[in-house]
């Protein structure tokens, strides 16, 4: 403990000796200054609140805009993709349309320079029209029973779905995973967390097609060798199993982190 300092002298044994007992002290006619430094403190606490405040309300506020950047980017892109496929169709559309206009006018030729090949004509016309007309037949027959098939399999997933609810909850706790969209109804973005020690919210994730039976993955952070992804994809499309192919996904991210 620091002992406090007492002078040897007192004030009055240094102070000059004053001409006489009437007059004013020196220290009676020194101004009166209040500096208000608990007012000052007081003011810098509250700036200092303010400041920050504002900051974080910025910082929000960068960042949603820039999301919302991002998701108007893509949705640019997205419009001038399918923009760009209705003019590739229209185009097509009509270098059909005039090639067939070509072939009338062709035909229409034809019939007014030979007028006896016109019932030829017809009846070629015909049984190719015949033709057409059963093999249009048979496609729409084909068509339907695979619309039935894929009926049939969209029930079976929708129960299968209904089934494996729980099961996907169980591991969604055990392996600290989430899933959300990526961008398209045919792909899921499973992200896991928990998976370095000293950064428990650090994440990793993988983007999963779902579009076919056949399981696929697009995209991974961090990048893992197309070798070890295509094993795991082998695997889970032959057992079904997706509980273990999200485990052992888990694995591959967490060596690829390392």
């Amino acid at each position: 403990m620091t002992t406090p300092y007492e002078p040897a002298l007192s004030a009055s044994t240094l102070r000059p000796p004053l001409a006489s007992a009437d007059a004013p002290s020196m220290a009676d006619q020194l101004p009166s200054i209040q500096f208000g430094f608990e007012d000052l403190r007081a003011q810098m606490a509250q700036f200092t609140a303010k400041f920050d405040s504002f900051i974080e309300r910025g910082q929000k506020l960068v960042l949603e805009e820039r999301n919302q950047f991002r998701l108007n980017l893509a949705e640019l892109h997205e419009d001038q993709r399918m923009r760009k496929r209705d003019i590739e169709i229209l185009h097509l559309k009509s270098q059909t349309h005039a090639q067939a206009l070509e072939k009338e006018a062709a035909e229409a030729e034809e019939m007014r320079a030979v007028i006896g090949d016109v019932e030829a004509q017809r009846n070629a016309r015909q049984q190719t029209r015949d033709k057409l007309k059963k093999q249009i037949e048979e496609t729409q027959n084909m068509i339907q029973q695979k619309l039935e098939a894929q009926e049939a399999h969209a029930r079976h997933l929708e129960a299968q779905a209904r089934l494996n609810v729980p099961e996907l909850e169980f591991w969604q706790e055990l392996l600290c995973l989430r899933i959300e969209g990526a961008g398209r109804e045919d792909r899921l973005k499973i992200v896991y967390t928990h998976l370095v020690e000293k950064d428990w919210e650090k994440e990793a994730w993988f983007e999963l097609g779902t579009a076919s039976r056949e399981y696929e993955v697009f995209h991974t952070r961090p990048k893992l060798p197309r070798a070890a992804i295509e094993k795991e994809l082998n695997t889970v499309n032959e057992d079904r199993d997706f509980g273990a192919f999200l485990k052992r996904m888990r694995k591959l991210l967490v060596a690829g982190m390392k």
